[in-house]
């Protein structure tokens, strides 16, 4: 049985979108090496997008309204990020390392069936920071969907003091959004197969995001 939400939870959902929607519309939004991706998706493509936990706020802005599935943890915290995000067009699988996983798997594996995108933080929901989970590397090898690296970079954001350093870009910054390679997971990889293609993801996951925090830092 389900447990019943607090009085407080439908308002604090309501505020934490609404609040979203209002600082994404000042942020002054680039995105670049992205035109094949999404006019892939646009003419039904479908991939798995992957981005680091500390970057995803600005991420779920640009990606809003648009049906994607998102993994999220079965935390007090993770109840409440999936209210916020279900007001903003997403569906929430239930799961993470620690909690459910193998259930928010599965039911990612179902939303892909649907035909929806999915998106990912290979190193949430608690680390280590910047370390990509095979997880990603399954899903991607059973679902047959791309994996797209998204790499996401403000000049001006507020740093959290959390495991990840989480990202808040502040009114209105300069938000730059990029993709890495898009990236076919074969099927049927044994363990060091798994190993090879988590560690070529997050490799690439690095190097696009590098990338574009030097943009940002000489420009944004």
């Amino acid at each position: 049985m389900s447990r019943a939400r607090p009085w407080w939870f439908g308002p604090a959902v309501g505020a934490g979108a609404a609040a979203l929607r209002l600082l994404g519309a000042t942020w002054r939004m680039r995105r670049t090496n992205t035109g094949a991706v999404d006019r892939w998706v646009a003419g039904g493509g479908r991939c798995i997008y992957a981005l680091w936990h500390a970057r995803m706020l600005a991420c779920i802005h640009s990606y809003r309204d648009l049906g994607v599935a998102a993994l999220v943890s079965r935390s007090r915290d993770g109840e409440l990020i999936t209210g916020v995000i279900e007001r903003l067009g997403y569906v929430a699988a239930r799961g993470s390392s620690s909690r459910g996983g193998q259930e928010g798997f599965q039911e990612l594996v179902r939303f892909a069936a649907e035909g929806r995108s999915l998106t990912i933080t290979p190193d949430g929901p608690r680390g280590p920071k910047e370390v990509v989970k095979p997880g990603l590397v399954r899903l991607a090898s059973l679902t047959g969907l791309r994996v797209v690296p998204v790499a996401c970079a403000s000049r001006g954001a507020w740093v959290l003091r959390s495991w990840d350093g989480f990202r808040v870009p502040r009114p209105f910054a300069r938000v730059l959004i990029a993709y890495g390679e898009p990236l076919e997971v074969p099927r049927g990889l044994d363990e060091a197969g798994v190993e090879a293609w988590r560690a070529r993801l997050e490799t690439t996951l690095h190097d696009c995001t590098a990338a574009l925090d030097r943009e940002a830092g000489e420009g944004a």
